[in-house]
């Protein structure tokens, strides 16, 4: 990530080696008694703390979204208790650092709102690391001290409970929220209030509707929680400084083929989204300057290990804004072509086809796979997930790609207050006109209304949802693929049951019309569901494999703890069914 000021996590490891070890202080280099003093040292130890995760296709093939050409061993129940802390992620180096700068700061000397925006910082980032440990495990210690080795006590404490995990992180971003600048007042690529707001209606939101659906009980109630969602995201709403924006074709931006606008797609691959009214929060890479960009090239090995889901494909609607079951405008899927046609057009902007170039080179419109919609070689599932693609060539090479990412999207917010107000039953219309349609109109869909008609073969929640309900969730399944959240979502509704859905574990349908478009599809492995037959993408498992079955109280909606963890510390127990 690019900021004003770089400082190197090297800086913070030698601070801490040099101060937390011993006692004695070095005769040269940084220690706490020569640290601490000004604002500058401030930012710079905030600045090593700076890890905010974009969206970028990698993230939902432990899902129903994608599916990867190694099977998830979540999925099949074959995942092994880690050994150690870093390989199960029950580390603590992030809450330790945060805690460091905590019990140190106060020795600066500068006004109260200079300091207290760096303290904001860290209990925001302190806040963003919990958040991701109660999702993981359930209940975890809580640490306010940077440990020693003497702290024998809370070393070795066992876990405390997720509730109370929960009042500390929407305490620290409350706090977050009232020192750090408003939007547009913060230094360049710093948080401000509405990033703080931005993750904390994120907690809520995912930890009021976990109770509702999970049944998990304890001081906070999912109405509250869920509640505080809302009015988080409407506080962003009425600020009057985002909005969804229609991707540009300049710059980074794909060339569109007549008809086909790339209002969508193009979003995602913007070489600066400083500025940008949907970006809330950016995560900003500089050729030269920034170390990484993004982390897998999209002309790599990788790419093509990974493809969308037959299921996924079909949760578009048609551009009526009718599930395809009612649709007189679904064509069918006898070809890939008919499949695409007349649907939501957010579906030809994020899944390979004809209509969407591959690249642009030298100003040229280039496709993947001229004369066939989809390059089958190049796809586990025939459905290449191409909503982040970059439009230049030298850009889809691994650690080149240099656009913009988005770490808090203002579509986001829209999708949680619009799914916060029909939890609470108060989904009228204007929320629906000032939120998923919102989305809608970008790319020339039809809206949603508060009676829409039901999906004739809905998806498998395992329980019965409202049909206003169920199009929301629909909604946010497509608008934010890729976008690391549907295993998230899955997990706080209680959802697992969608994974017993066999077409969450197939690729294409293959049909005579297709093999003669592509006569190596002949060679391909395929299963039948139905009666007809999809690509198969995992050979040695069985389609309605049982292992994908989740059991009530599966032991799998909660990540094991380290063995090595366990065997160091007594107190701690191991989350049910990994014992």
């Amino acid at each position: 990530m690019k900021l004003k000021y770089t400082i190197p996590t090297l800086f913070i490891s030698i601070l801490l080696s040099a101060c937390m070890v011993t006692d004695l202080e070095p005769k040269e280099g940084i220690t706490d008694a020569t640290y601490w003093r000004s604002i500058q040292d401030l930012e710079y130890y905030t600045n090593g703390l700076y890890a905010i995760n974009g969206s970028h296709g990698f993230g939902d093939t432990n899902s129903d979204n994608l599916l990867h050409q190694t099977y998830n061993k979540t999925l099949f129940d074959e995942v092994v208790i880690p050994k150690t802390a870093d390989d199960g992620g029950w580390s603590w180096r992030t809450v330790r650092q945060c805690n460091y700068f905590l019990n140190r700061y106060h020795t600066v000397s500068a006004p109260e709102a200079k300091i207290n925006k760096y303290v904001a910082e860290v209990k925001f980032f302190k806040a963003q690391h919990y958040f991701g440990k109660i999702k993981d495990f359930g209940d975890v210690p809580w640490y306010d001290n940077d440990l020693q080795t003497t702290d024998k006590e809370e070393l070795y404490k066992g876990r405390d409970p997720r509730g109370l995990i929960l009042k500390h992180i929407i305490e620290d971003l409350e706090y977050a929220i009232e020192w750090l600048p408003e939007k547009g007042k913060e230094d360049q690529d710093r948080l401000h209030k509405d990033a703080a707001k931005s993750l904390l209606a994120r907690v809520c939101l995912h930890e009021g509707t976990f109770r509702k659906y999970n049944k998990y009980k304890d001081d906070f109630s999912a109405e509250e929680l869920i509640r505080k969602a809302a009015d988080l995201s409407l506080e962003i709403m009425n600020t009057g400084k985002y909005k969804i924006v229609r991707g540009s074709n300049e710059g980074y931006g794909q060339i569109p083929y007549e008809g086909y606008p790339l209002h969508y797609s193009n979003l995602f691959i913007q070489d600066d989204l400083w500025g940008n009214e949907e970006a809330i929060l950016a995560i900003r890479y500089i050729r030269g300057v920034s170390r990484f960009g993004h982390f897998l090239g999209f002309l790599s090995s990788q790419m093509p290990q990974r493809g969308c889901s037959k299921d996924f494909i079909e949760s578009f609607l048609c551009v009526d804004g009718k599930p395809i079951g009612v649709s007189e405008l679904y064509k069918g899927d006898n070809t890939f072509e008919d499949e695409i046609a007349n649907r939501d057009p957010r579906l030809y902007q994020i899944v390979d086809n004809d209509h969407k170039p591959f690249f642009i080179q030298d100003g040229q419109q280039i496709p993947s796979a001229p004369g066939f919609p989809v390059n089958i070689w190049d796809a586990v599932t025939g459905y290449r997930l191409v909503k982040f693609m970059p439009a230049k060539p030298e850009d889809q090479e691994a650690i080149q790609s240099m656009f913009d990412q988005f770490a808090f999207r203002y579509a986001e917010i829209l999708l949680i207050y619009a799914e916060a107000k029909a939890e609470l039953g108060e989904c009228t219309q204007t929320v629906l006109d000032k939120t998923i349609n919102l989305l809608r109109d970008r790319v020339d869909m039809a809206h949603l209304s508060v009676n829409p008609i039901a999906d004739p073969n809905p998806i498998n929640y395992g329980y019965n949802v409202s049909p206003l309900l169920y199009e929301i969730r629909r909604e946010r399944r497509i608008e934010l693929v890729g976008e690391i959240v549907r295993w998230d979502d899955i997990m706080r509704w209680n959802a697992v049951k969608l994974f017993e859905n066999p077409k969450t574990m197939v690729g294409l349908r293959i049909t005579p019309d297709m093999i003669a478009l592509d006569g190596m599809l002949s060679m391909k492995q395929t299963i039948k569901i139905d009666g007809k037959n999809y690509l198969r993408i995992y050979i040695d498992k069985e389609i309605n494999d049982p292992k994908r079955k989740w059991e009530p109280n599966d032991k799998r909606y909660l990540s094991p703890l380290p063995i090595q963890e366990l065997s160091l510390n007594p107190n701690l127990k191991q989350n049910p069914g990994w014992e």
